[in-house]
């Protein structure tokens, strides 16, 4: 069995790391609270994670694509020469083919494809087999976002999946357990992670029970919920 995976998330907002909650991104705020750093330049958080514990995979939400008010494009590309170590994992509302080629040809790390973000499947189907892609089934409560067909052909999912719990982010409800289960029953030979509503250790535990191959965590983070103790049990 592949080791539990913890992977920290980043969401970015204006050039900086943003208080991502309970998906309503137009309230989001520039990271103020954090026992691993002082402030919400982006090098300086994940500086902060690493020095917690040396991960080796970051999730990078780029809400002004996701939102159609800008890019972070050269603020990722900083940040993968900065952090070489790091597999940069990127969701930046990739909706093109023309997009998603530049983005890998870029070496920038993994390609997040955001359910969202997708009116169909043939952007799906055009990457079949690319090893640096991960499939985000985002949900809004019990709302599926994005084509029906994504959710409805496993058969299509890459070996990485996310399941996004948007309501459920930063709002400390705990993971959609019975969601995850679903999932991972669609789809037995995918690596599932889980996003949104992580309390603490207890809750990976829990996921890791299920049979997750791991979880995008931030609030339990840098609240000091998951310290060094508990990441040391959980995936060492």
């Amino acid at each position: 069995m592949s080791p539990f995976e913890l992977v920290p998330v980043v969401d970015l907002m204006g050039g900086l790391v943003v208080h991502a909650r309970a998906g309503e991104r137009d309230r989001y705020r520039p990271l103020e609270r954090s026992v691993l750093a002082d402030g919400p330049e982006p090098a300086a958080v994940i500086r902060g994670l690493l020095d917690l514990y040396p991960f080796r995979s970051l999730y990078i939400a780029d809400l002004d694509a996701i939102r159609k008010q800008g890019e972070h494009r050269a603020l990722v590309r900083e940040l993968r020469l900065a952090f070489p170590d790091l597999d940069l994992w990127v969701d930046a509302a990739f909706a093109s083919t023309c997009g998603c080629r530049r983005f890998l040809d870029a070496d920038l790390g993994l390609l997040v494809l955001g359910s969202e973000s997708q009116a169909d499947t043939e952007l799906l189907e055009s990457l079949r087999g690319e090893p640096r892609l991960v499939l985000s089934l985002d949900f809004m409560g019990e709302r599926p976002l994005g084509a029906a067909a994504l959710f409805d052909t496993p058969s299509l999912w890459p070996e990485r999946v996310i399941v996004m719990t948007l309501a459920r982010v930063g709002a400390s409800t705990g993971p959609d357990l019975d969601r995850l289960r679903r999932v991972r029953a669609a789809a037995p030979g995918r690596r599932v992670y889980a996003a949104g509503g992580v309390r603490g250790e207890s809750d990976l535990l829990a996921l890791r029970e299920l049979g997750c191959a791991g979880a995008l965590v931030a609030s339990a983070l840098h609240d000091g919920r998951l310290d060094r103790a508990a990441l040391d049990r959980l995936m060492g």
